[in-house]
């Protein structure tokens, strides 16, 4: 995913005195030093009492899961790209990507060999006793792909219908437990698209910038989003909690505290200053979706990892 740079020298075709190279090779040095020394000042004064990896530096671990976040000519992109190259420059701070696998950023992360890992991480309680969670830059509604013609609106609408998703995700086991519904499960994202446009499937659940993004592309499908089940449906199958939205988080070591704070600062900010409702709506979301919590995300938080008192960022 990274594109090296290799310097090629060339020879000057004027001959130089010795004397007059090792001058200019004395004060070449001398220039590299002053310039090593300035960088490592600058980086220490625009990112003062945040303890990264390498001063000044944010290490990141992603997945290639666009449009959330790629590498391009070896920089991040995406939203949640988008989201922390704006934080980091806030903060003074250089993003250095570090390309794996989702199960791959997780652990990075609770090794300690990079400073956060980003890209619709779910906050879980599990999770978070192994790392630290911001707060959330937005909110994933329970979307799905759906073929044209059809619709649906709550759980009791998919009642015995050809459903699909991803091996491993989560809504494997709410398709699951939907009374007469049959699961169909895919290696991949387009496995589901191709489905649904053979008529095999009537709708999918994917992450919703996936299916925007597919939809965008030219795939012959539609966004919708599922109402949430009610607290009485989830008691009664308690799988069906995974048709609630979730809330995403950068995740951060241990370690990073004051990395996650002064993220978690620049986060909100985002919010009240409207760039946020700006980037989601840029990727096609919906911000009235992504952007205001449910009553769980502040239940599920308070006294875990947040103050009793803490109230989740929305617009």
């Amino acid at each position: 995913m990274f594109r090296s740079h290799s310097v090629t020298s060339r020879r000057s075709r004027s001959r130089v005195r010795p004397w007059m190279g090792v001058l200019a090779a004395g004060m070449l040095a001398l220039a590299a030093c002053g310039t090593a020394k300035s960088q490592e000042t600058a980086a220490s004064k625009s990112a003062p009492g945040l303890d990264t990896i390498k001063p000044g530096v944010l290490k990141v671990a992603i997945q290639p899961y666009a449009p959330y976040t790629s590498v391009k000519n070896g920089k991040i992109v995406g939203l949640d790209a988008d989201i922390l190259n704006t934080a980091a420059a806030k903060l003074g701070l250089t993003v250095e990507p570090v390309v794996t696998d989702f199960a791959g950023m997780l652990a990075s992360v609770q090794s300690h060999r990079v400073d956060v890992a980003i890209g619709g991480i779910a906050w879980t309680a599990e999770r978070q006793k192994q790392g630290l969670f911001t707060d959330p830059p937005y909110y994933s509604p329970p979307a799905m792909a759906v073929a044209p013609g059809k619709k649906f609106e709550t759980v009791d609408d998919l009642r015995n219908q050809p459903l699909g998703t991803v091996e491993g995700y989560v809504w494997a086991k709410s398709i699951q437990a939907v009374p007469g519904a049959k699961l169909h499960a895919y290696p991949d994202a387009t496995g589901v698209f191709d489905d649904l446009s053979a008529g095999r499937i009537s709708a999918g659940f994917l992450d919703p910038l996936i299916i925007i993004d597919a939809q965008q592309h030219g795939q012959k499908i539609n966004t919708q989003y599922l109402t949430p089940p009610t607290e009485a449906q989830v008691k009664a199958h308690p799988s069906y909690s995974y048709f609630e939205p979730y809330q995403t988080g950068f995740y951060l070591p241990k370690q990073e505290a004051k990395v996650e704070a002064a993220l978690s600062r620049q986060i909100r900010a985002l919010y009240q200053n409207g760039k946020m409702t700006w980037l989601i709506a840029k990727y096609g979301g919906d911000p009235q979706q992504f952007l205001k919590p449910d009553p769980s995300v502040a239940t599920s938080r308070r006294g875990v990892d947040r103050p009793a008192d803490w109230t989740p960022p929305a617009i």
